[in-house]
Formats: C-alpha cells, sequence, structure tokens
C-alpha cells in the first residue's frame, strides 16, 4: 500500500481521485491538493473513506516541494495544467518522489504540444532513481497500450495507424468539454501534424474531416485530423510507421459555438 498526491482539482482531478479511493489496497492514503483547497474539500466531500486536502500553488517550486516534504507520498499524480509539468516534475526531483501525469507540458503562450521538454528529464530521473510516467491517460495513455499491444500480439509490422477518439455522449448542452476547456480549445485550433513517410507533415486546423461508424450500433459520426501527443511517442517508438493519424469527433453544435 502507498501514499498519493494528486495535483489538480477539476473535473479529472476529481476522477482520479475517485478511482483511487476506490482502491484502499492500493492507496492507503490520499492527499489532494490545488491552488483552491475549497475545490479539493468539494471532492473529498463526495467519497467514501476520507482523504487529506491543501493548497497548493503548482507554478511554485519551492511551495511544492515543501508539501512533498511535508506530506512524503510515494507517487505524485499531476492532473494540473499542461504548463504546470515542468514545475511539479523540478519538485519531485527536488523530493525524491515518483511522478505521473496524463498530458504532455505546452509552453504557456504557444498551444504546441511536444515531448522534448519533458524527455529532456529523463537522465535527471534515472540518476536520482525515480520514475516519470508521462501521458497515462486515455489519449495519450491507453491509446498507446492499445498500440504496443496489437503489435506485440498480432502484427509483425504496423505501417499505418489511425486513432479515433469519438464521444458518443449527448449531454444537452451546446458546448461542454470532458477537461479542461481552455486546453481543450488549444488543442483544436492548433495546426495539425500527422506522420507521412517519415516526418510530420503539418496542414490547418480541422481541414480534414471524414466519416467514422463505430461498432456496437453507438453510430456514425463526423471526425477531424488533429494533432494529438501520442503520434510523437507512438512514432518514435514504432519506426515502422509509414503513416499515424489521429481524429476526433465534434458536433456541429461545439464548433459553431
Amino acid at each position: 500500500m502507498s501514499k498519493v498526491l494528486i495535483i489538480g482539482a477539476g473535473g479529472v482531478g476529481g476522477v482520479v481521485t475517485h478511482k483511487c479511493a476506490q482502491l484502499p489496497e492500493v492507496f492507503s492514503e490520499i492527499v489532494l491538493a490545488s491552488r483552491t483547497e475549497e475545490k479539493c474539500k468539494a471532492i473529498a466531500a463526495q467519497l467514501d473513506r476520507p482523504i487529506k486536502t491543501a493548497k497548493v500553488d503548482a507554478d511554485n517550486v519551492a511551495e511544492l516541494t515543501a508539501l512533498l516534504e511535508q506530506e512524503k507520498p510515494d507517487l505524485v499524480i499531476n492532473v494540473a495544467l499542461p504548463y504546470q509539468d515542468l514545475t511539479i516534475m523540478d519538485a519531485c526531483l527536488a523530493a525524491g518522489v515518483d511522478y505521473l501525469d496524463t498530458a504532455n507540458y505546452e509552453p504557456l503562450d504557444t498551444a504546441k504540444f511536444e515531448y522534448k521538454w519533458q524527455w529532456a528529464y529523463q537522465d535527471k530521473f534515472k540518476e536520482a532513481g525515480l520514475t516519470a510516467l508521462l501521458g497515462s491517460g486515455f489519449d495519450p495513455g491507453a491509446t498507446n497500450v492499445f498500440t504496443a499491444y496489437i503489435a506485440k500480439h498480432y502484427f509483425d509490422e504496423i505501417h499505418e495507424l489511425d486513432i479515433i477518439d469519438v464521444n458518443g455522449g449527448d449531454h444537452g448542452y451546446p458546448f461542454a468539454t470532458n477537461f479542461n476547456p481552455e486546453i481543450n480549445i488549444r488543442e483544436v485550433t492548433a495546426e495539425c501534424r500527422h506522420w507521412e513517410n517519415g516526418e510530420f507533415v503539418e496542414t490547418p486546423a480541422m481541414s480534414k474531416k471524414a466519416t467514422f461508424t463505430c461498432p456496437e450500433e453507438v453510430g456514425t459520426y463526423n471526425i477531424y485530423r488533429m494533432y494529438h501527443e501520442e503520434l510523437e511517442s507512438l512514432t518514435k517508438n514504432f519506426p515502422t510507421l509509414k503513416r499515424a493519424q489521429f481524429w476526433m469527433s465534434f458536433g456541429d453544435s461545439y464548433l459553431k459555438h
């Protein structure tokens, strides 16, 4: 059993906290921290087991390090904003704590998702005897696992890869996102990049549209090609790929809101 410190109390932070709380045999202690501790307390009140909450500024390495040294967690789960990945990684190095996140770093003023800033930390974590597991959400995360699984068990080589993310729900709102809306908007407005014959090719955002019919009677959806960070790690780790694309579905009400 171990102690986990979760940083971030938004929609994703709430889901992660609930999931960790469901596994007392894995996470014997949980600390939920955010710039706004009231959000942490609201999530804590929804749980069937007690957890600890704390206030922390994820942009402040010294403040983060002090909290980690005080709480001494075995693992930090970072579900704050992507702009804050590096400060949290710095604090984990300073306090000697393993690190996990769900989305890669991007600069505050540029909608540009790239792994290079975090990959530059590999030697630092290795020398410290620590683990940093990046992009462990659904996409990236589960999509990487699915690709690795089929590469290991089903194919000799993979030459073409299409990742299709379809949201089949309907909440009735004209515009709503299932994670931070600012990050969502930055994703869909950023220049598209896809992998073609050994290099990334750039095209205007949302400029390629297709339709996709999901299995099990989920339905047929409009999908749009866009850049997503797992394309960078997948093309690096699966060099046989000749083309790799990421697609996401959007309704007209969302796109035109």
